[in-house]
């Protein structure tokens, strides 16, 4: 498991406007103990509205079924135990397009 990685996994039900159920995602980080940072996607185009989201288009290399919207705004760190299958893996391009919005977002420049 590895950056860039996209799994279908099982986000816990929430409160508010958080994402849930089984969706992919993609892996931000490398494995922390028994941890895992993903960005979650959903098929909800509108979603670009909103700041800190990118689209990503179905390939066959990211295994997406639909185009998508990353959310970036919804960065969470989940159990590996929640992952189920790799679909694919994230182009190289959205990948550092992804590292500069995260960047941005977190205030680390």
């Amino acid at each position: 498991m590895k950056k860039g990685d996209i799994f279908l996994l099982e986000l816990p039900l929430s409160n508010g406007h958080e994402q849930f159920g089984i969706r992919p995602a993609i892996v931000f980080s490398e494995e922390i103990g028994k941890m895992i940072v993903v960005i979650p996607l959903t098929t909800k185009l509108s979603a670009l509205k909103y700041s800190f989201t990118i689209n990503i288009e179905n390939s066959k290399l990211n295994g997406l079924k639909e185009n998508s919207t990353a959310l970036l705004f919804q960065l969470r760190a989940l159990d590996k135990k929640r992952i189920k299958d790799k679909i694919g893996e994230l182009e190289e391009n959205l990948l550092k397009e992804i590292d500069k919005l995260l960047i941005e977002m977190l205030k680390l420049k």
